[in-house]
């Protein structure tokens, strides 16, 4: 069982193990200690969102790192998909972005990248959360590293996102909202947009510490969908808090999810000869109604389990090159090793002004199948282990019956047991997830 290892790096509240400059300190040493190979000068990038926490954390990371002899590159507040890049371009062994994502202030977290710019591994997580449990190796007096800060990360960063685009492509006449969630694209997101010639109509730009997420970004669209309609713009981009995420809302101000950007992008790729693997990448999740869109398009839809690091395990796996999730985490493998919710906004954005469609219409690719999650939180054991659970999951399967999905999992962070149902039949899904999660509650006690 992993201590401090989750489903995407280490994240905790603040100030509570395993999120305590302590901590900290030690995952520099042990990440640092195995990422020490061969006899060049070795480096560690270092960014964050703009959470409070992140001063300490940063702070704590850096004393860990230098003490086993790495050099530390700190770029300040910059999103995750930018450390990931910023790590391969400047030949770095190591990046550490400093987030808690989505989730409000109080928490943060710590997400390792290796050389590739990918995700670590569970073979490289496992390394590490062995050493954690070891006395460090600290490097002689000599061989301590040094740390800088660097000026131009963020231009850097906006450069290679655009080159994502053929330079033919200009955002002119275009009125976007773009909500930052008051997160690590504060400042690099409304640039890249305004640069290519956008209106750009900015919201959530103001950080000051605990206002990231709060009321703002991906996971509380409101004030994006009231400014889109107010203001009369064409389209609204939401970000989450360290941008590898998006939401996007159209001119009616309707939200439109990952599952409906997966099938433009993928379409439009599909017909341009620029699609890999022949299909799409998502999770269990994903509407059914994606499902069927991409069959009639001749493209597949490979599921995987829930969490970036599966689609992206699943592409590399494939040779896919476009995948997600319905909460809007976009991997397009051709541009970037991890989510970027800019980059995936510029696809968006492009596909609308070659198209001269309202966003209504363009990014309405499929009607969603009904759908229906609800969690239970249980105190202990398995409840799916139980035989009732087990035969309301099979009643649920038989009453389906081939004209939709069954998804009850565990979840990985809280003790809780989510049911998912969807079908043609939104008054069976209903009655479909409330029966199992019935089940599931008796089973708890």
């Amino acid at each position: 069982m992993r201590k401090f290892f989750g489903t995407d790096g280490i994240r905790g509240l603040t100030n509570k193990v395993p999120m305590t400059a302590e901590v900290a300190m030690r995952v520099g040493m042990a990440a640092g200690a195995h990422f020490l190979r061969g006899q060049h000068k070795h480096r560690v990038v270092i960014g964050k969102d703009t959470r409070l926490s992140g001063y300490m954390l940063e702070n704590a990371l850096v004393a860990g790192f230098t003490s086993v002899g790495m050099d530390v590159v700190q770029v300040g507040p910059m999103p995750t998909p930018a450390i990931a890049m910023l790590t391969r371009s400047m030949r770095a062994d190591l990046g550490v972005m400093i987030s808690a994502s989505h989730n409000p202030y109080q928490d943060n977290g710590i997400k390792l990248f290796g050389p590739d710019g990918y995700k670590l591994s569970d073979a490289d997580e496992a390394a590490i959360e062995r050493l954690l449990g070891e006395e460090p190796r600290l490097a002689d007096p000599a061989l301590i590293g040094r740390a800088k800060r660097i000026d131009d990360a963020r231009g850097r960063y906006i450069h290679a996102v655009k080159q994502s685009l053929p330079e033919t492509v200009r955002l002119d006449g275009l009125r976007i909202v773009l909500d930052c969630a008051n997160g690590a694209a504060y400042n690099s997101a409304p640039t890249v947009f305004w640069e290519l010639g956008a209106d750009v109509v900015a919201i959530g730009v103001s950080p000051n510490g605990v206002n990231i997420n709060d009321n703002c970004g991906s996971t509380a669209p409101a004030l994006l969908q009231e400014t889109v309609v107010a203001s009369g713009a064409d389209i609204g981009i939401a970000l989450d808090g360290d941008a590898d995420r998006l939401i996007v809302v159209d001119e009616k101000g309707r939200l439109v999810d990952g599952d409906q950007i997966m099938a433009l992008i993928g379409a439009s790729w599909a017909r341009q000869g620029r699609l890999k693997g022949g299909g799409v990448v998502a999770t269990v999740m994903s509407n059914l109604g994606l499902e069927r869109f991409l069959e009639g398009q001749g493209l597949r839809l490979e599921r995987t389990k829930v969490g970036d690091r599966y689609v992206l395990e699943r592409m590399k796996e494939g040779g896919f090159n476009v995948g997600g999730e319905q909460s809007g985490h976009m991997i397009l493998s051709d541009h970037a090793t991890t989510g970027d919710g800019t980059l995936a906004a510029l696809q968006v954005l492009a596909e609308l002004v070659a198209a001269q469609r309202p966003a209504s219409e363009l990014l309405h690719q499929f009607d969603a199948v009904p759908q229906l999650l609800k969690n239970v939180r249980f105190a202990g054991g398995k409840p799916l282990d139980d035989s009732h659970v087990i035969a309301a999951i099979a009643e649920g399967e038989a009453a389906l019956n081939g004209r939709g999905r069954l998804v009850i999992r565990p979840s990985g962070t809280e003790p809780l047991i989510r049911v998912m149902a969807e079908g043609d039949d939104a008054g069976e899904v209903e009655r479909v997830v409330d029966m199992i999660c019935d089940a599931v509650r008796a089973a708890a006690v």
